[in-house]
């Protein structure tokens, strides 16, 4: 019987990551409309603010777009996958 040996994994560097996502200039801007977004509705604790068509899809910041969810229900809205 053969022993599988494990190669080992090559260790994240999540600064970098963090970097070249989070650092670019579409990024910021759409951390700033999501900001605008919950000083204008103000959800209270526990509440997030959710864009009902995601700005990455083209959806704005304005109130017909926007709606106050639970923390949970908007984070499983991130996870669905069309």
């Amino acid at each position: 019987m053969a022993t599988k040996t494990k190669k080992p994994r090559k260790k994240r560097n999540y600064r970098k990551e963090y970097d070249t996502y989070h650092k670019k200039a579409v990024q910021k801007k759409r951390r700033a409309k999501r900001n605008a977004a919950n000083r204008k509705l103000n959800p209270g604790p526990g509440k997030e603010v959710d864009h009902k068509v995601p700005m990455s899809k083209g959806g704005g910041n304005g109130r017909k777009n926007l709606r106050v969810v639970s923390r949970k229900t908007n984070r499983k809205k991130a996870t669905r996958r069309k």
